[in-house]
């Protein structure tokens, strides 16, 4: 789809949280499943509250069929892995588990509280605890507006940590005509910050 085969297959934890912007996860999602690589994915219990407020989850069974439906398809070499935000035992948990990067999207202003502060209180916040620990790739696309101070000190912190701080700006010079193409603009930094070569959104020149 958007991510050229140069990659290997790789391992990435997927985490969305209840900020509003639950398109730019399933965006995400959808980008990642298309490659050979094990995806896991940590949706909070207020991500999953979004999801129903932003978009028809509610009317299918399990999120492997909303997110069917939404367009994601499995690489026949890729993996989904749906993982418990409450069971801090899955393998996220422990530095020893070595992935090639976690991506927080959207991050609530909750959620990136704890992990700037240290605080590894469900399975999201401890993946990202270990991941800083780690010095691995942290993704944080951070969605709120206005922001309080509270806010910055708590991005310049995670920042200082070795997080990356990337909000959910979309761009518009290549002229996005859809929700989904304005999504993507986000979506392709994200994978750039990856490592993942993409061709999701046309390249300035």
């Amino acid at each position: 789809m958007s991510i050229t085969e140069k990659n290997k297959t790789e391992k990435f934890v997927v985490s969305i949280c209840g900020a509003s912007g639950s398109i730019y996860g399933i965006r995400l999602l959808k980008a990642l499943c298309a490659i050979p690589c094990h995806i896991l994915l940590i949706i909070s219990s207020s991500g999953y509250k979004v999801l129903e407020q932003e978009t028809k989850f509610k009317e299918f069974s399990s999120i492997l069929d909303f997110l069917k439906n939404q367009g994601v398809v499995l690489h026949r070499d890729a993996y989904l892995q749906i993982l418990d935000s409450q069971n801090v035992g899955e393998s996220p948990a422990s530095g020893s588990f070595v992935h090639s990067g976690m991506v927080v999207i959207p991050c609530s202003m909750n959620t990136l509280a704890k992990i700037s502060s240290g605080i590894a209180d469900n399975l999201i916040t401890r993946a990202a605890d270990v991941t800083l620990k780690e010095n691995r790739r942290l993704i944080l696309l951070p969605r709120e507006t206005p922001l309080s101070l509270i806010h910055l000190n708590n991005m310049t912190k995670a920042l200082k940590a070795g997080a990356t701080i990337l909000p959910p700006s979309p761009s518009f010079y290549s002229n996005p005509g859809t929700i989904e193409e304005l999504v993507d603009t986000v979506v392709a930094r994200v994978l750039d910050h990856l490592g993942l070569d993409n061709t999701l959104v046309q390249r300035w020149k």
